[in-house]
């Protein structure tokens, strides 16, 4: 039986760069460590199914040493004194798989005829967190207290997506690698990216986290692309890399989701309700974590009282996870894993004879009888 000699090194960082534990991969390959020593070398076939094990391409496997693999854009760590780890996998295909979208439909908006996004980096860092927050409310249309109109905060940031992607972002939500619930995204790892593009920006948020996190998180996002910088971020609790963009980020989005002056006004009425996060919650139709978040930053509650609070938010949260129903219709799911104007956009031509159907499937993730009723739902039919 022919045996496939590979370097020790590139062994190790296949296997340091799955996330999966050396009990885990030993149960699957019983000889793991007598390849990693040398005493043994795999056959073909074994590196095969530990390539697909590992989430490594196969012919990394063949190499003299490990590749040196970086993420194509900046990673802000809030906590960079922790020792830095390898992208893994899922997050590296994942920013992969959205430059890919968002290529396709920079040239289809190109060939369309669509001009340049007159926003993209249309601030600077110096810019007033009102200044910038009073743009980016100009530029989605939204009037001043939007959110306040809205019954619940999650309405207010249903129609924080729907008017991101009015004005010509690409939204995307989602909780997994594609369509592949076997690999769910770490949110340890990153909560969200912005790949920053004149035509068509791209705006994406870790769906394993809660709902009210991704307010904030879409906030910060947003200032990313007014600022013009590409970027991904971990902002655990809720606080941001100490890096100056991150920084005018954080407070551009707290200033856009709960304005400064507004909230000092009612502060002093609601700071000895038991539940002053609550209340401040529902004058901004914010969630109380995003409320919580903004006293923090203008200095209304010390950091440790903001610390307690999100601790046990986040440990509510994860119990109410528990408790919801599974699944869910999957049509609809493809309007966050997707977006609605990239999904509609890339139906469009493939009825339109602009685009193969096996490119527009490799395009969504989505196959045969899937893609088309997908299209229907879409509003797009035709001989699909």
């Amino acid at each position: 039986m022919n045996r496939v000699a590979i370097k020790r090194e590139v062994l190790h960082w296949a296997v340091s760069r799955s996330g999966l534990t050396a009990d885990t991969l030993q149960r699957k390959f019983p000889k793991l460590r007598k390849w990693e020593t040398g005493k043994s070398e795999p056959t073909l076939r074994q590196l095969e199914s530990l390539a697909k094990a590992t989430l490594t391409p196969l012919g990394f496997l063949f190499l003299a040493k490990p590749p040196a693999e970086r993420l194509p854009i900046p990673h802000f760590r809030t906590f960079a004194e922790e020792p830095q780890r390898l992208p893994s996998p899922d997050f590296i295909e994942t920013i992969q798989m959205m430059q890919q979208r968002q290529s396709w439909m920079r040239d289809f908006l190109i060939e369309k005829g669509q001009d340049r996004l007159p926003f993209i980096q249309s601030t600077n860092l110096g810019d007033a967190p009102q200044t910038v927050a009073d743009r980016i409310r100009q530029t989605l249309k939204l009037e001043g207290g939007w959110a306040s109109k809205q019954p619940t905060w999650t309405e207010a940031l249903r129609l924080l997506r729907e008017t991101m992607e009015s004005a010509g972002i690409l939204v995307v939500v989602n909780g997994i690698v594609g369509n592949n619930t076997h690999r769910k995204l770490n949110l340890e790892e990153f909560r969200g990216f912005v790949l920053v593009d004149d035509y068509a920006p791209l705006v994406f948020v870790n769906g394993t986290d809660s709902k009210a996190a991704q307010m904030f998180t879409f906030a910060h996002e947003l200032a990313h692309v007014f600022f013009g910088r590409s970027a991904a971020f971990d902002l655990r609790e809720m606080q941001p890399a100490n890096e100056p963009l991150e920084q005018a980020c954080n407070r551009v989005a707290a200033e856009f989701l709960v304005p400064a002056s507004d909230l000092r006004r009612i502060w002093g009425s609601v700071r000895t309700d038991p539940q002053s996060f609550q209340a401040i919650a529902r004058q901004f139709k914010v969630s109380e974590l995003v409320a919580a978040r903004r006293t923090l930053d203008l200095g209304l509650i010390p950091k440790a009282e903001f610390l307690e609070f999100y601790r046990s938010y986040q440990k509510e949260e994860r119990r109410a996870a528990t408790r919801r129903p599974g699944g869910g219709n999957f049509y609809a799911t493809q309007n966050l894993r997707l977006g609605r104007r990239y999904a509609s956009a890339v139906a469009w031509a493939a009825k339109e004879s602009k685009l193969l159907y096996s490119e527009a499937y490799r395009l969504t993730g989505l196959y045969g009888k899937a893609f088309d009723r997908y299209a229907a739902l879409l509003g797009i039919r035709g001989p699909l």
